[in-house]
C-alpha cells in the first residue's frame, strides 16, 4: 500500500513569510542600515525563537503571532543583560510587521495555486 504524502504547505508559508520579515528588517526597511548596526545577539535569538514557534504552527493568524512575541518577550524580560526599553521596542517592531507577513503569505499562496 503506497504511503500518503503529507503536505506541509502551511508550515512552508509560515517559514517563507517570517524569513521574508527577517530579510525585510535587515535589508529592505527604510532604516535597514541602522537595524543591522543595532541588532544585538539577544535580539537575533529572540527573533529566531519567534520563527521557530511559528514554524511549528500549521496556520498563523495575528493573534497567534502576537502571543508568540509576548511569550518570547516575557522570557527575555527576566534576563539581566536585556534592556527592557529595547525589548519593548523589538516587540513593537515585530508586531508592526504583521501586515507585511500577511501580504507575503497571500502572495505565496497565489504562487502555489
Amino acid at each position: 500500500m503506497p504511503k500518503k504524502k503529507k503536505h506541509h504547505t502551511g508550515k512552508k508559508l509560515v517559514t517563507a513569510g517570517l524569513a521574508t520579515l527577517g530579510m525585510y528588517l535587515l535589508y529592505g526597511a527604510e532604516n535597514a542600515k541602522k537595524n543591522r548596526k543595532v541588532a544585538k545577539a539577544w535580539m537575533l535569538r529572540a527573533k529566531a525563537e519567534v520563527l521557530d514557534k511559528a514554524e511549528k504552527l500549521k496556520e498563523l493568524d495575528k493573534g497567534d503571532y502576537d502571543r508568540m512575541i509576548s511569550d518570547v518577550q516575557k522570557k527575555y524580560k527576566k534576563m539581566k543583560s536585556v534592556n527592557s526599553g529595547e525589548l519593548a521596542e523589538l516587540a513593537k517592531e515585530l508586531k508592526g510587521h504583521w501586515k507585511d507577513i500577511e501580504k507575503g503569505f497571500r502572495d505565496e499562496s497565489k504562487k502555489k495555486k
